[in-house]
């Protein structure tokens, strides 16, 4: 075998419905559990060519949601590779005890991931609104009666507050989930957006955690864009 392609590790006990599961690169054959101890990596033969195909990246998720149905899983970051399976129950062996730790850890969880833009017309307008320097500014550069001096003093000012306010909205949202999530990680966001967050949420509070994220996006208002995904794999928490 050239090489295994690794989606989870999990308790060797873990229930190992595999069957009818599509591998990533459709391998003949459905995938795989390599054991060592009280732990299993599951697997499936490495494709030639790994590349983030859509119905590749699909056939990993479903697997891991599989796994997650059935009890606790450290899901792998799509594209893990390993030689073998001598060097997966190596990896097993020697990571054992902080797999372990992990495992128990993320019992009974999932990850929610919130994504939120803001409508940027929307936020010059309140900008403006905000400050009176602003408005002078933007006035001058409208009415043609502005230096080279003042354009770029209006560029740096709404630059600062639209910085200032997006980051304590950011804060704000954090906040308003947090209460109702085991942990949560902050990642960059995206050009568009201002932010991006993970929450370990436990599964019991699945449909209370996607409520409070409802009323979030009410109160908030058609200038903003809210998109919670979930329940996902651990991804953000399983390191």
């Amino acid at each position: 075998m050239s090489g295994v392609y690794v989606y989870a590790v999990t308790r060797s006990d873990h229930p190992l419905r595999l069957d009818g599961l599509r591998t990533v690169g459709g391998a003949d054959g459905p995938p795989r559990v390599v054991v060592h101890g009280p732990l299993a990596a599951v697997v499936s033969a490495a494709p030639p060519d790994l590349r983030p195909k859509r119905r590749d990246l699909a056939a990993h998720q479903a697997l891991q949601e599989r796994l997650m149905a059935d009890g606790s899983v450290l899901p792998m970051r799509f594209g893990l590779l390993a030689p073998d399976d001598t060097a997966v129950r190596t990896a097993l062996e020697q990571q054992g005890q902080d797999y372990a730790r992990r495992l128990g850890e993320l019992h009974g969880t999932a990850e929610f991931n919130l994504k939120a833009a803001r409508d940027q017309d929307d936020l010059l307008r309140e900008v403006l609104d905000g400050s009176e320097e602003a408005r002078r500014l933007n006035q001058c550069t409208r009415d043609g009666t502005g230096s080279y001096e003042d354009r770029l003093a209006l560029g740096e000012l709404v630059a600062r507050q639209v910085d200032a306010r997006q980051r304590r909205q950011a804060e704000e949202i954090v906040g308003r989930l947090s209460s109702l999530a085991r942990a949560g990680v902050v990642a960059d966001p995206s050009k568009d957006d201002f932010l991006n967050v993970s929450f370990l949420v436990e599964r019991a509070r699945a449909e209370e955690f996607t409520a409070a994220g409802r009323r979030l996006a009410q109160d908030y208002g058609a200038a903003y864009d809210f998109r919670l995904r979930g329940p996902l794999p651990p991804y953000s928490f399983a390191a």
